[in-house]
């Protein structure tokens, strides 16, 4: 028990003595050190370097006690997390139980004793101490897939199930599958016949509508043969279309699903879409679409992946598609087919059809007023550009561009206030936050920081925006304005921290200083030890090898790949390796970011046979991500440049062509 007795000390002096320390440690930060006294430097320091030290043996498995902390350890805010790194290292121990539970009485809501407790409740599921797991559970704070399901296990265990079947239920009839540790309670389901038939193939059902075909052939085996017939075909379509398709064709009175039937269909247009074309009037006399309305989803459906493909016949089989049977996907790729083709008319006429939540965008009232203007229509095209016009995005700036005008971005400031700024800088979860930041724990420092702004009423998160920024921690500043729809205080959100090294990327490659900070800030956002999933590292996403082929070629410093995570060796490099994609794609900037995002090869597939307009290629960009890429750069670029001087931009460069590299023409401005 002396565990227990140790917790409880530590707890009742954290919370007589962290207040204070709370303050001193924001008002000192927001002071700076030159003006925060020597003695409150050097404690704050020296709570940080034991934090340091103790979290980092607790964290390996070293033994810790409460009572042998100093009084500035205790002090320090995140001492509540070596506690819990201590206890994490006797969670199977029945004895620490007591002090497991005294230390989430007090700290189990806060991000310092989630991970403990989500710990805890595994190893008290795995000893099947389900008495003790229920008094831990809540609901409200466990709410997993795995901690719900092993809640249910533990009810059927100690006999608490009034209730339960429901709950269970809806656990189990999701279109995906779940851990194994809900399947005692599934198996408690199934014992007592209350897996019905049609329960299980309601969720074969929306297994098979998610795109889930393995899930599906796993619930057919519990279902009778004739039910399992049809899930098992229409699996089939999901996993082989093509062969599925060209046996159904030959066999035209085999029976199939239409939903089976359209989702094997545009499958095999998506993964051959030339072919699929080819085949559609025998997809059609087979299967007896003999009406507009029943042939209708299937054209659609083929001309949506031409489309992407950029073929064409894609105009040809959306033509054939009823207004009925068109998504948004279908609508937008639509247009894009016609403007791809320059049929303007086709173009306009397509906007007109959609429906009003998405012809009323930004993108569809810049087009539907491109079309006007290519159809001799100047003055309804001045109107709908003049509309798009106040946005500030990619295409109030195209709209600029086509009505001779230059561009200036509307300032909108969020209304910052250092002494509310101030207020909120003291609150504990940012104090916490604010610490993990200096201790270089960025994963922490994101979680406390989370947990404190999702409490605050939305004044106070615009503040904290502020706040955020005014800490240099842009990552949070910028995501946190962007859920709040807050994008237009350019002064906040479009920071320069990087000055020196973007400078030199500009000095050495030639390339506009706007230019590679648009591209860190979309990487990025300004945060240096990003790594992406992929492997990509730093302000500017480098993968190592990319990395290694540009300093060879440009004959840059890179000792290792973890110093591209180095502001200095970063920027240069990736500043090299955007000037290598722009020299290739001859002075084309819009090639150049395609590249930078997809890769040089997607973009050598997507260039158009003879000059198109900028604007109809990067419209057409199958890629989402890629096509949002290039505009969002391409507008960041505006940006930067008008905080420089706070002058309108020339965007005449923006009516530019993009056309295969070296085919004779002199580069876009």
């Amino acid at each position: 028990m002396h565990q227990l007795r140790d917790i409880a000390l530590a707890s009742t002096r954290i919370r007589l003595s962290a207040l204070a320390a709370l303050a001193f440690l924001l008002v000192a930060a927001s002071i700076g050190p030159a003006r925060a006294t020597d003695a409150g430097t050097d404690s704050v320091a020296e709570g940080r370097r034991q934090f340091l030290a103790a979290y980092a043996a607790a964290d390996s498995g070293a033994p810790g006690a409460a009572t042998a902390d100093s009084d500035i350890l205790r002090a320090y805010p995140l001492y509540p997390y070596v506690i819990a790194a201590r206890l994490q290292n006797q969670l199977d121990d029945p004895a620490a139980a007591p002090a497991i539970r005294a230390f989430l009485d007090t700290y189990g809501g806060q991000p310092a004793g989630q991970s403990l407790r989500s710990q805890w409740l595994m190893a008290l599921a795995v000893s099947k101490r389900w008495d003790d797991y229920l008094s831990v559970y809540r609901p409200d704070i466990d709410d997993m897939v795995a901690a719900r399901c092993n809640a249910y296990t533990a009810r059927i265990a100690l006999g608490r199930t009034d209730g339960l079947a429901d709950l269970v239920i809806a656990e189990w009839d999701v279109p995906k599958s779940v851990p194994p540790t809900c399947d005692p309670a599934f198996d408690w389901l199934r014992a007592r016949g209350l897996l019905t038939p049609e329960l299980i193939e309601h969720r074969a059902r929306a297994a098979l509508a998610a795109g889930e075909s393995g899930l599906a052939r796993y619930l057919a085996k519990s279902m009778p043969a004739s039910a399992a017939a049809p899930i098992l075909q229409w699996a089939e379509l999901i996993d082989k279309p093509q062969q599925s398709i060209a046996s159904l064709i030959a066999s035209p009175d085999t029976r199939v699903e239409p939903a089976a039937l359209l989702a094997g269909w545009t499958r095999y247009a998506r993964k051959d879409a030339d072919a699929a074309a080819d085949l559609y009037p025998s997809l059609v006399r087979a299967r007896r679409l003999d009406t507009a309305q029943a042939a209708s989803p299937y054209a659609i459906a083929l001309g949506v992946q031409l489309a992407l493909s950029r073929r064409p016949r894609a105009l040809e089989f959306f033509a054939l598609g009823q207004p009925g049977d068109y998504n948004e996907l279908s609508w937008e790729w639509h247009v894009r087919a016609a403007l791809w083709a320059s049929d303007w008319a086709r173009a306009r006429e397509t906007i007109a059809a959609m429906p009003e939540d998405l012809r009323s965008q930004n993108r569809w009232r810049y087009w539907a007023a491109r079309s006007a203007e290519q159809l001799g229509d100047k003055e309804l095209a001045k109107q709908g550009y003049a509309q798009v016009l106040p946005t500030d995005n990619w295409f109030a700036v195209l709209s600029a561009a086509r009505l001779g005008q230059t561009f200036a971005p509307t300032l909108v400031p969020m209304g910052l206030n250092d002494k509310e700024m101030d207020t909120l800088a003291l609150q504990p979860a940012f104090v916490r936050a604010r610490e993990f930041v200096r201790c270089d724990m960025e994963t922490l420092a994101i979680v406390e920081w989370r947990a404190g702004y999702a409490n605050l009423a939305q004044p106070q998160q615009v503040q904290a925006i502020g706040l955020a920024a005014r800490w240099g921690w842009y990552l949070q500043a910028i995501a946190a304005a962007a859920k709040l729809r807050l994008f237009d205080d350019y002064d906040v959100l479009y920071p320069r921290p990087y000055d020196p090294e973007v400078r030199r990327g500009a000095s050495l490659t030639g390339l506009p200083p706007d230019l590679i900070y648009a591209i860190i800030r979309q990487e990025s956002l300004y945060r240096a030890d990003a790594r992406s999933s992929a492997g990509a590292l730093g302000l500017m996403q480098l993968l190592p090898e990319t990395a290694r082929r540009t300093a060879k070629a440009w004959d840059l410093p890179l000792r290792s790949s973890s110093s591209l995570l180095q502001p200095s060796v970063n920027v240069p490099l990736g500043s090299a390796y955007l000037r290598g994609l722009y020299d290739r794609s001859g002075g084309q900037a819009s090639l150049a970011m395609g590249g930078y995002n997809a890769g040089p090869g997607a973009v050598r597939r997507w260039l158009p046979d003879a000059p198109m307009a900028m604007d109809v290629w990067v419209e057409n960009i199958p890629y989402n991500e890629t096509r949002g890429y290039v505009q969002r750069v391409s507008w960041h670029m505006i940006v930067f440049g008008w905080l420089s001087d706070r002058k309108p931009r020339d965007v005449s460069g923006w009516l530019g062509t993009i056309r295969a590299p070296n085919a004779g023409n002199d580069p876009d401005p």
